[in-house]
């Protein structure tokens, strides 16, 4: 199957886009993008790849789901785009760098500067239906980042893995923590963030391990 995504995920996921669980899920999302409105906009659904090739990728961020309401969505996990105002997550993952690293937010919630640093933002479930959240799980598309995480994990070194909440921390149990650096904590969500996401220095723990291993720091 052809799929329009950046050359060096074409080709370690070439055999994801041959199995059938494939071919299920690109016939729901086809329809779904055909009778209802669905997010991010088909040509962003694999916008967090095409900003972050397979060698560039240095840390890995973990989301569930696209988000779901107009104008948000544009296939990078907990990112949005320029203009919209910043979703309550967003806003704590700000206000953690802020007492981190002493960075001020900025004044737009895209993180496509840090997708091009090396940050890859994958979300579990790549497409989302209009104002439903959870609407595209359990159709194929965690298989297909389980097989990206594997990857990931397998094929590079001294990668940061970074899992919010209890389904990131699932997603990414099978991570060798003596190869990479996996960073796990609560959710940014308001209903969990109080629990340890705030607190976590997740932020520079990550530059920490990039200067360690001999790699360019992300400006967070």
């Amino acid at each position: 199957m052809d799929v329009k995504i950046e050359v060096s995920w074409k080709e370690k996921l070439q055999p994801e886009f041959e199995k059938d669980y494939f071919a299920n899920l690109v016939n729901f999302v086809k329809s779904e993008y055909a009778t209802k409105t669905v997010y991010p906009p088909g040509r962003l659904m694999f916008n967090a790849f095409d900003q972050c090739p397979f060698d560039k990728v240095k840390v890995v961020i973990l989301g569930q789901d696209p988000y779901h309401e107009p104008g948000q969505a544009h296939g990078l996990c907990f990112s949005v785009n320029d203009e919209v105002q910043f979703p309550p997550s967003l806003q704590n993952i700000f206000k953690e760098i802020e007492t981190d690293l002493g960075i001020t937010p900025p004044r737009t919630g895209n993180l496509l500067r840090w997708a091009q640093q090396g940050v890859l933002l994958l979300n579990a479930t790549l497409t989302v239906r209009a104002h439903s959240a959870g609407s595209h799980q359990n159709k194929g598309w965690e298989t297909f980042t389980d097989a990206v995480i594997h990857h990931i994990a397998e094929e590079k070194e001294h990668v940061v893995f970074i899992l919010w909440g209890s389904y990131a921390q699932r997603k990414g149990e099978f991570i060798n923590p003596n190869k990479h650096l996996v960073l796990k904590s609560p959710h940014p969500s308001p209903l969990s963030a109080h629990r340890g996401f705030f607190g976590n220095k997740h932020f520079s723990k990550a530059n920490d391990y990039l200067r360690q291993t001999g790699q360019e720091l992300i400006q967070w």
